[in-house]
Order: C-alpha cells, then sequence, then structure tokens
C-alpha cells in the first residue's frame, strides 16, 4: 500500500501512520505528503513566511509557493500581511491556517450515562455543547437502535449550532472499531456491527471519522497535552480501554482491538491454571461503576475505602507491566474520574509497575493524569477530523 493509500483509509488515519510528518518523502507520494508538512507547519507554529515554510520542512520554495497557493484558493490558509523588518527589501508576507473557516463536530459516547457532543474551531476550543441522556423515562439506559437514535439526534443538534461550514464530524466510541469506522462491537451501547460512519456521512452530508474513544483521547494527549510519541493513554470509565502511540503512531492490532485491556485477566487468585473468567478480567476492579458500588459499600460498613482503590490500582500495574515491558514507553496516562484515580489508585499502580519490570529500562517511566479533563475525547474527535481531512494533528 502507498503512503497515499495509507492516509486515504479512514479518513488518514491508518496503520503505522505517523501523525506528525516531518520530513519529505519520494516523489510519488509526495504532493499530498507535502501539503500535510505545510499545513502540518503552519499548524503547529503559525505565522510562517513562505520562506520559513521551504526552510523548516526542506521543501524548494517553488513548492511551497505552488501549495501555498493552492491552499489559499481553498481558503485553508490566509495571508496575514507583511512581517516588521529592519532588514533590507520587500518584508516577507506572513501565512497561517484559516482558523476561522471552518468548524470540527466532535462527538463523545465513551460516558455510561449520557452522549456528549460539541462544536469546536480548529485549535480543539469548543464554542458550543450538548448532551443527551442515555436513560429513558424508567430508568434503564438506552442500547441498540435506541441508543443510535441518540447519537443522531445529538449530531442534528450540533450541525444546527454550527457557525461556519462543518470541516467534518469525528466521533469516539466505545468497543472495537475498524479503519471503515463499523462498530464492530461495543457490548454496553448493545452494537454489532454497526456502520456508524457510513450511517452519519450519509445523514448529514458531511465528512465523518469514527474511532475508538481510547484511541481518540490518546491523539488529544497528544496534539493538545504535549504527550510524547511512545504513550499508553488508559481510559477508566463505564469499561477500559487503551490508546496506544509507538513510535508517533497509533496502533491498531490485527483485529483493531489493541488497548482492549479491560478484557484482560488480571486475577491469578484462583491459581496460575485457571482458564479465562470475566470475574477475573481488568474491569471487575477497575471500572468506573465497580470502584463507586465498592465505595459506597465501604461507606456503608463505616470503613476506609482506600484498599479498593489500591487494589485496583495493583491490577492495572499487573496488566500494564508486560506492555511497558515489552514496548519500553516512556509515558502512561490515566483519563476517567480524577477522584477516583488520582491518589492511591495511582500510587499502586507505579508501585506495582516498579516491582514488576527491571529499574534500568523504565527508570524515566511517567504515570500521570491528562491534561484534558473530561472532554478528552471530544478534543480528540477534534483531531481526527484534522488529521483525516488536513494531514495535521
Amino acid at each position: 500500500m502507498t503512503t497515499t493509500e495509507v492516509q486515504g483509509s479512514a479518513g488518514g488515519l491508518g496503520p503505522g501512520r505517523v501523525l506528525r510528518p516531518r520530513v519529505k518523502v519520494l516523489p510519488e507520494h509526495a504532493r499530498g505528503h507535502n501539503r500535510s508538512l505545510v499545513l502540518q507547519t503552519l499548524y503547529r507554529s503559525g505565522e510562517r513566511s513562505r520562506a520559513d515554510l521551504a526552510r523548516e520542512t526542506g521543501l524548494t520554495r517553488v513548492t511551497v509557493s505552488d501549495l501555498v497557493a493552492e491552499l489559499l484558493a481553498e481558503g485553508l490558509v490566509i495571508e496575514l500581511g507583511q512581517r516588521e523588518s529592519a532588514r533590507p527589501g520587500k518584508p516577507a508576507v506572513l501565512l497561517d491556517i484559516n482558523r476561522s473557516a471552518h468548524q470540527i463536530i466532535g462527538v463523545d459516547l465513551s460516558d455510561h450515562d449520557r452522549f456528549r457532543g460539541a462544536v469546536m474551531d480548529l485549535d480543539g476550543v469548543i464554542i458550543a455543547s450538548a448532551e443527551i441522556m442515555l436513560a429513558d423515562h424508567d430508568g434503564r439506559a438506552a442500547t441498540g437502535q435506541d441508543a443510535l437514535g441518540k447519537v443522531e439526534e445529538l449530531v442534528d443538534r450540533l450541525v444546527a449550532a454550527a457557525t461556519t461550514p462543518i470541516l467534518g464530524v469525528g466521533v469516539g466510541s466505545p468497543g472495537v472499531v475498524d479503519l471503515s469506522g463499523t462498530i464492530l462491537t461495543a457490548p454496553n451501547l448493545g452494537w454489532t456491527g454497526l456502520a456508524l460512519q457510513q450511517l452519519l456521512a450519509s445523514r448529514t452530508g458531511l465528512p465523518v471519522i469514527v474511532a475508538n474513544d481510547a484511541n481518540a483521547a490518546a491523539l488529544a494527549e497528544h496534539t493538545y497535552g504535549g504527550a510524547a510519541g511512545d504513550m499508553m493513554l488508559i481510559r477508566v470509565g463505564h469499561g477500559i480501554g487503551a490508546g496506544l502511540l509507538v513510535a508517533g503512531a497509533l496502533v491498531y492490532g490485527s483485529h483493531y482491538a489493541a488497548g482492549e485491556i479491560g478484557q484482560v485477566m488480571v486475577g491469578t487468585d484462583l491459581g496460575l491454571e485457571t482458564t479465562y473468567n470475566r470475574d477475573q478480567v481488568l474491569e471487575h476492579w477497575l471500572s468506573v461503576p465497580q470502584l463507586q458500588r465498592g465505595i459506597r459499600e465501604a461507606q456503608t460498613a463505616g470503613v476506609d475505602a482506600t484498599p479498593i482503590l489500591r487494589e485496583a490500582g495493583q491490577r492495572l500495574g499487573i496488566a500494564l507491566a508486560p506492555v511497558v515491558g515489552a514496548l519500553n514507553l516512556s509515558e502512561i496516562v490515566l483519563s476517567g474520574p480524577t477522584e477516583l484515580l488520582d491518589g492511591p489508585l495511582a500510587e499502586a499502580t507505579v508501585h506495582t509497575l516498579r516491582n514488576r519490570t527491571m529499574a534500568e529500562n523504565h527508570a524515566d517511566l511517567s504515570l500521570r493524569m491528562t491534561t484534558q479533563g473530561q472532554d478528552i475525547v471530544l478534543r480528540g474527535a477534534a483531531v481526527l477530523v484534522l488529521s483525516g481531512r488536513l494531514g495535521v494533528s
């Protein structure tokens, strides 16, 4: 598969694709790559002249001028005026991404009790937001076709709220999602083989990119949070998922299920010969509903709930140690309720990781909370669109 074809799959988010291109490629692949290279430089740095772009990208001035003319005609780049300069000669004209020309719709389907969405600018700043509760009048959470109807209603409301042309719609969904935006399985929502990307694109007439919520969260942390190129983000909610970046590229896996660590069996309490047991998987200790239930029970009994958080952190450390050891990751990021994850749980995770990996190989491993708060999947959905439509992140 060529570079161009890889970038075309799943809106530009194929396996092994580096998120931030920095070097030139072969001539037969060059134009799309070089276009992304120019846009990426402007997106991250802003206010660059054509000469600046040529120098920073390694492209020729002729190539840069040609690409800039094309991007100006499409309204994706604007001229800001001449740079103030004391040097002789005509001052250079500064360029930037046209950050006010388009808006992005982001949708987060990962919360256990509601669907959330936002209209954002190209920098991921939320302009308008909306949400739809999952529970119906009798208190049961919507699943299957009812849940799909709520997604469609939310997207319709967000499209109506946009005030400039919409660059695209990004959706972060729980479950296993393939590169066509089909949700292969999302048990908590009752979805199997749901072609959500195709359905929403047909409904709105807009470009739509659907991805796993943890992958979207990892993109948000990378783009807006300054995360390292080798990083694992653990998304703790109704279930447990992880987004994995290796050498700056998302890892999908052979069946698009990379990061589904919530279903990994981490309980060896019944002996090493115990076969797969859903009561011994990570979600049994770490999911938000499980943690909240355990804390309520401890409070009712009048005992300290800290051991519940510590044990959850230990189980997470057990699951992460082989991954950290195999990939030599430098950073683990936790995303979820801060009051549950930050403190005893995170401390126990780090302690377990230290005990189960070689210190000299992982001495600089850091574990921290996300910098993106509860909007991480929404902002990651924006990155899905930026990367898929413009090749920037």
